[in-house]
């Protein structure tokens, strides 16, 4: 509408009511051309996010020598979470099964995702929490892949501290058992005051100032209004009830209300 009330008001400066029909219809055809080239634009550039998101994540469950069950279904869980289906699914599928590949180039793809994200915080930190989440699934995180982890953080900015506390918080919000028969209490209650941040010498106060800041940091509106794909909401949604399960730990065991 606006290119078209655009092309309509030039059309009339420069040639009365004849130009003002004219301008309008140019216009509405130039609107029409603009939201194809957009659309296509942004559906060529989803498309490379999921290439990248899941052919790093290939590479990263392999990087122990071996891609365990556990890891497939939750890579399966992703897909869902993400809503993927049919052709988009496939090459999804197709992504991670090429990350696996020996010869696969990781930085080059670490690479195409920082190009694609533009560095946003917001969406480094949620593709890295993806890649946790898949390597994660076994209920631990074996060297090899805690190695490549915080090799993609840094060729993304980030640093080994952003690295540990996505691990922590995954820990601390994990219902399920880990590898060797479950994390003990006070291991994920250590885990839930990395995830926020905190140090078990932390007055409640600070804890819920640092549960606080995060819970805003990592709103799903909030993300989306900073760039944050649709298609990404799901990992913030996800984020959040892991900040939450965190907080809810130590508050059990502080006592805090």
């Amino acid at each position: 509408m606006l290119f078209a009330i655009i092309g309509a008001l030039l059309g009339a400066a420069f040639a009365g009511f004849k130009g003002f029909l004219v301008g309008g219809v140019i216009g509405y055809v130039a609107a029409a051309l603009f939201r194809r080239w957009l659309l296509g634009n942004l559906h060529v550039a989803q498309t490379a996010l999921l290439d990248s998101t899941f052919t790093v994540m290939g590479a990263l469950c392999k990087a122990d020598r071996v891609v365990t069950r556990d890891e497939i279904d939750t890579v399966e869980q992703i897909f869902r979470m993400l809503n993927l289906r049919g052709e988009t699914r496939d090459k999804a599928k197709a992504a991670f099964n090429r990350g696996k590949q020996p010869d696969f180039d990781l930085d080059a793809a670490v690479d195409q995702f920082a190009a694609i994200s533009g560095g946003r915080r917001p969406l480094v930190s949620l593709f890295l929490q993806l890649q946790c989440m898949a390597v994660a699934a076994d209920g631990r995180i074996d060297p090899a892949e805690h190695a490549m982890l915080v090799r993609i953080a840094k060729r993304l900015r980030l640093g080994e501290a952003d690295v540990a506390q996505l691990e922590a918080l995954l820990r601390a919000a994990m219902a399920g058992p880990a590898a060797g028969g479950g994390a003990p209490a006070t291991d994920r209650l250590a885990d839930a005051y990395t995830a926020l941040g905190v140090s078990p010498e932390s007055s409640p106060a600070e804890i819920k100032r640092a549960y606080r800041r995060l819970i805003s940091q990592n709103h799903p509106d909030k993300l989306a209004s900073r760039g944050l794909p649709e298609s990404m909401r799901a990992v913030a949604e996800e984020r959040s009830r892991e900040i939450n399960a965190a907080y809810d730990l130590i508050k059990e065991a502080r006592g805090i209300r």
